[in-house]
């Protein structure tokens, strides 16, 4: 069973670092900005919005965007791996 569980979270791990740059460029966080009519525009107006008239550093928009031109970093990798991982072996534990 412990094995099952270390093979799904290492799995969950590597897919979940894989995908998440793929997932930010499907909602419109390319490498070229934010993709006209896409969720992530919808995000940014309505956080220049809220914000008045900007958008604001550090904010869920700024980051999303950031990773969307760059990549994720170090420490994103891990902690995407990290979350992704756990999630895996939860669920093989469920299974």
């Amino acid at each position: 069973m412990f094995s099952v569980s270390y093979c799904l979270f290492a799995a969950g791990a590597a897919g979940g670092v894989a995908v998440a740059p793929l997932a930010l460029g499907a909602i419109g966080f390319t490498s070229a900005g934010i993709a006209a009519g896409s969720y992530a525009a919808s995000m940014m107006s309505a956080a220049a919005i809220a914000n008045g008239g900007g958008v604001a550093a550090g904010s869920t928009v700024a980051v999303l965007q950031s990773v969307g031109m760059v990549g994720l970093s170090t420490t994103a990798s891990a902690a995407v791996a990290g979350v992704s991982g756990t999630v895996a072996a939860v669920a093989a534990v469920l299974i």
